[in-house]
């Protein structure tokens, strides 16, 4: 799971996290309303068809993302004279270009990441989609008519830029219309697109040129936009925000279209929805008028164990996680094979990366939700460096002449791939949401999703200064090797585990551990189960009295 998987993942996590640790009672109204809404709800696919639509109409521009992610593997070996016989219409690129030709589309990430949230915010949703289509055109334009480097790194920086206003948006948009039982299933159509990209990309630069699929990176761009204007609509809580109850009345009438009308009801399951929508809008304001804007005190909350110990943990995990060389893999991975003296064509062996990434991609969310967090880590790391190490003995023994099993190492970074996609590779993604307690969660994550977009721009960059380093690829297989040893025995020894946590249990963790997890699990598990039932003891009360002004909200005519 990349960033863009993990979003989705975060996302959901954010919203079961609010419903548990918000003991208010304005806030329980709406969670007890919304449970209300579902027993209307039809259950048959006919009626989910709008949001099904919805979902993979939003979610499509992150096909190109994932072209975009892909798209610096097959570059760069046609700007390397190792690997290409020269023409007069090709670029020739040194190793430090090459870097930041790899790297320059992760560097605007944080940038792209905030300026898109507040467009999303101000203009909505599925408009801020439509902007993200401009950098991203420009950028693609630029890359297939440009004549040297520079003009390679802008229109990687631009398709940047989309790529980052084109993920958030999108997944926030399924989340606020999707039916909440199947909000999860469908905001599993952006990963999806994204490492469908992915593989598209190196299938495409195995049978074209690099200037030919950056031209058709312009349909990926502009189909997006075209079935978004003209065959869904803007996200109905947005439009409530702005005032636009008009707008947010048709919206929720295509939403529901197909929905069953509501037994023993006067009024429409859009109808109820808007009202629902209007009357959390009010308690919203109510609360922030009452609170202000805490600007400070979410500073203060940084200040504090549960704050500062969170922050602290997912950078060395995601300094392990970006140095154990999963994304180097993804940017260079056809200069990777050629380099490792991998007998398979370099384009052919990245498309199998692409198709494996996929496939796992598909099975990921099922791996998160049913095995805990730090066993999957530590044996995705170990199996990691098991890969690496293997693979840098091959690849010396192939350098030497003393073997001719050159399948060897294409096999091993092919199950290497594999063994990333269990745990040091999503994970760290997805515990930006876990680990920081409410207040803080979406500042937190912003500041954690920044920081380890940096540390891809810095590992990405590094990648041939790393091989300097460690005398050439051999030395730098097994230097992944060993910072995946070392991201095991981390997790090992620091990582909290959070599945089947209570995030209220995983604030106190940080709020009165030491920081070695090892040494107080079996502590925080007592102290948890002590605190337990009076959560439990406080939810029924809320729930019912909750319970009873909702329904005098939707019995009123």
């Amino acid at each position: 799971m990349d960033p863009i998987g993990s979003s989705c993942y975060n996302l959901h996590v954010e919203e079961n996290a609010n419903l548990e640790e918000d003991e208010g009672d304005k806030f329980a109204e709406i969670i007890v309303s919304v449970r209300s809404l579902s027993k209307y709800e039809g259950r048959s696919f006919k009626s989910m068809l709008p949001q099904v639509a919805g979902a993979a109409i939003a979610a499509s521009f992150h096909f190109v993302v994932g072209v975009s992610l892909a798209y610096s593997a097959i570059l760069i070996p046609h700007l390397n004279t190792n690997f290409t016989n020269q023409t007069s219409d090709d670029i020739i690129a040194t190793k430090t270009e090459t870097s930041w030709i790899a790297s320059s589309t992760v560097l605007v990430s944080p940038i792209g990441g905030i300026t898109g949230g507040f467009l999303m915010d101000s203009v909505g949703r599925l408009n801020t989609l439509k902007l993200a289509a401009i950098p991203s055109i420009i950028g693609w334009i630029t890359i297939a008519t440009a004549n040297n480097v520079p003009m390679l790194i802008i229109g990687r920086v631009l398709t940047g830029l989309g790529s980052s206003w084109g993920t958030s948006p999108a997944i926030v948009y399924i989340t606020e219309i999707a039916r909440v039982d199947a909000r999860g299933s469908l905001i599993s159509f952006s990963p999806a697109y994204a490492s469908l990209g992915m593989m598209v990309a190196f299938l495409k630069g195995y049978f074209l040129s690099w200037r030919t699929v950056a031209w058709l990176c312009l349909i990926y761009s502009i189909l997006p936009i075209i079935l978004i204007q003209f065959f869904i609509k803007e996200s109905p809580p947005w439009l409530v925000a702005k005032g636009r109850v008009e707008e947010a009345a048709k919206s929720l009438n295509w939403i529901n279209k197909n929905q069953p009308h509501p037994d023993q009801r006067p009024e429409s399951l859009a109808e109820l929805h808007l009202q629902l929508l209007q009357k959390e809008h009010q308690l919203k304001m109510e609360e922030e008028s009452r609170k202000g804007t805490g600007f400070i005190q979410k500073c203060k909350l940084f200040l504090k164990p549960t704050g500062y110990k969170p922050l602290l943990l997912l950078f060395a995990l995601f300094f392990f996680q970006q140095f154990s060389g999963i994304y180097i893999m993804l940017f260079y991975s056809i200069t990777f094979f050629k380099e490792t003296g991998s007998a398979m064509d370099g384009y052919l062996a990245s498309v199998l990366i692409g198709t494996i990434r996929f496939l796992m991609s598909c099975i990921n969310t099922y791996m998160l939700k049913t095995f805990h967090r730090r066993p999957l880590i530590v044996v995705s790391g170990v199996s990691m460096a098991i890969c690496m190490v293997t693979s840098g003995f091959f690849t010396k023994w192939i350098h030497e002449g003393t073997t001719t099993h050159t399948w060897v190492p294409t096999l091993l970074i092919l199950v290497y791939v594999i063994t990333t996609m269990i745990g040091l590779l999503p994970i760290p993604w997805t515990m930006t949401a876990e680990l920081f307690p409410i207040e803080i969660r979406g500042v937190a994550h912003s500041i954690a999703y920044s920081a380890a977009n940096l540390l891809m721009f810095a590992s990405v960059q590094m990648f041939y200064t790393l091989q300097d380093w460690f005398g050439g690829i051999v030395g730098l297989q097994w230097f992944f090797a060993v910072v995946s040893v070392m991201a095991s025995i981390y997790t090992f020894i620091f990582l909290p585990e959070t599945h089947g946590k209570k995030l209220s249990e995983i604030t106190n963790y940080f709020a009165t551990s030491g920081g070695l997890y090892l040494c107080s699990e079996e502590r925080n598990k007592k102290k948890s189960n002590k605190k337990t039932p009076k959560i439990v003891s406080r939810v029924p009360q809320q729930i019912i009295k909750s319970n009873t002004q909702t329904e005098k909200l939707l019995n009123r005519a």
